[in-house]
């Protein structure tokens, strides 16, 4: 299938990005607006972004004339008929769009290949209100178009053979990677990322961590490029909960319901950034994300002496190491006085319990080092117990400072915050795979390129272990007893087995 001619319908941020994108593959696009005021802004868009790619000495001055002269601005839907793909980038409302396909529908030639831009609605539902639902095909581009790698290429039971592979194609031709999927809400980017942003902002509403503390434990104890919160806050609430809506219709479960802090910031206006305010207020003097609200000591004194419990175990070796570089002295012996009782704390176990068994549980927190065992090495996670005394909470704060670690506090719940935010979405992906939707190669390739993740999920799964994830989740459901949080039998396979994912 031979492609000259691309129309792009709606000239807002994503239309005047995609009109670019084509422009750039050489193809001939002809920019299709109505409102004469909007066609105008969309055409400034696409102009501001080819002059910043000059700028930056990613355009010579030449080819920026050529991919603009290979952009044609037209007000009429009549204007589309030459063209041998269209593809709407109009507003996320299913009468919006079905309104548009049936113009489309009515103008383009019999021939040719009628695309959304949708990012979660049903491309199935959009293409029957053409004549030739054959013909139609998701073709999901990634804000900012034009730098964003990924497209979601999405078909339809009723679509024709050979459909999608051409799209394939041609987003191959415009540079991008696409992701070939069928027709199923929020695709592969969407229906894996949202969950997780999801729960940090119920994670937040219920009391369970702080908004800094659970940004700061996306970024610097999983190592993703922005938390949760602040990423919501890009991304749009209102945007944000009508994916969420979208999810829960198709799917259900208390995972995809939507946090009721989301919905309630979103009618109250407080979108994000688009509004000035969200989780966040911008501008902001602490950037979204920023240090938590205990990092680096001066929490209290440093103790001197710190009696560790937990040998054996990962986190007593680094902190041992740590703390006598650091001068301080480490000891087992529960009968020797120290200022300090650490427990090197599992995730999937409680600090409580071995608290108690110590005897000293008012001086007694639970300590894990998040980072090292997924890459980010920043970050630890202090577990008071409800018997650790704010003195406790202080010098461990103190000393993890001292330690050149920055410092969130979570609950003694099993995860702690960083567990807790990353095995449901790294269990998410993994029933993904499970239910033959997407590879594991899939899945990784639409969260590093769509979404910004240094690693994808399965990628993260590999290095923490399915064993140890296993053992995470477990103790989650057993106290939660949420099936959302329940082991996917694939991730206990490869556990039981030794495999990784990706490896």
């Amino acid at each position: 299938m031979e492609f000259r001619e691309i129309a792009v319908i709606g000239l807002g941020i994503m239309g005047a990005g995609i009109a670019e994108v084509f422009a750039r593959a050489g193809l001939a696009v002809v920019a299709i607006e109505a409102d004469p005021q909007a066609l105008e802004r969309g055409i400034s868009l696409l102009d501001r972004s080819l002059a910043r790619a000059v700028s930056r000495g990613r355009l010579t001055v030449e080819e920026q004339a050529q991919i603009r002269a290979r952009v044609r601005p037209a007000a009429g839907f009549d204007e589309a008929s030459g063209a041998d793909l269209a593809i709407e980038a109009v507003p996320e409302q299913l009468p919006v769009k079905r309104q548009v396909f049936a113009e489309l529908d009515r103008v383009c030639r019999p021939d040719a290949i009628l695309a959304t831009n949708t990012s979660s609605l049903s491309v199935t539902a959009i293409a029957a209100a053409t004549r030739e639902p054959s013909r139609v095909v998701g073709l999901h581009f990634f804000n900012p178009a034009p730098a964003m790698r990924l497209v979601e290429v999405v078909s339809t039971v009723l679509a024709a053979d050979g459909i999608a592979d051409a799209v394939a194609d041609l987003a191959r031709r415009a540079g991008k990677t696409p992701v070939q999927v069928t027709d199923r809400a929020g695709f592969v980017a969407n229906a894996l990322l949202l969950p997780y942003l999801n729960h940090a902002a119920a994670l937040l509403g219920t009391g369970f961590a702080t908004r800094e503390d659970i940004d700061a434990a996306a970024t610097r104890g999983i190592g993703l490029p922005m938390g949760p919160l602040a990423l919501l806050d890009l991304i749009g609430l209102d945007t944000s909960l009508s994916i969420m809506e979208v999810l829960r219709a198709e799917f259900g479960g208390s995972r995809l319901t939507p946090a009721p802090l989301l919905r309630r910031l979103t009618d109250a206006g407080r979108l994000g950034r688009k509004t000035g305010r969200g989780f966040y207020d911008y501008p902001s003097t602490t950037p979204p994300g920023g240090p938590p609200d205990i990092h680096n000591g001066g929490a209290g004194p440093t103790p001197v002496t710190v009696t560790l419990v937990g040998a054996g175990s990962d986190e007593e070796a680094q902190f041992t190491a740590a703390a006598a570089a650091a001068g301080i002295t480490v000891t087992a012996d529960l009968a020797r006085p120290s200022d300090l009782v650490l427990i090197a704390a599992s995730p999937a176990a409680p600090v409580l319990a071995t608290a108690l068994q110590a005897g000293r549980a008012a001086d007694t927190v639970g300590l894990h080092l998040a980072g090292p065992r997924l890459g980010a090495g920043q970050l630890a996670e202090l577990v008071p117990t409800r018997l650790t005394a704010p003195a406790a909470q202080a010098a461990a704060a103190a000393l993890a400072g001292r330690l050149g670690r920055d410092v969130v506090r979570a609950p003694d719940r099993p995860g702690f915050l960083v567990g807790t935010l990353l095995y449901p979405h790294l269990a998410d992906a993994v029933r993904m795979v499970q239910d033959g939707y997407a590879t594991a190669a899939d899945v990784d390739t639409a969260l590093t390129l769509g979404c910004g993740y240094p690693r994808g999920p399965l990628e993260l799964l590999d290095e923490t272990g399915p064993a140890r994830a296993q053992s995470v989740l477990a103790a989650m459901h057993l106290v939660y007893g949420d099936p959302a949080f329940a082991v996917p039998p694939l991730l206990a396979e490869h556990a039981a087995a030794g495999l990784g994912f990706r490896r």
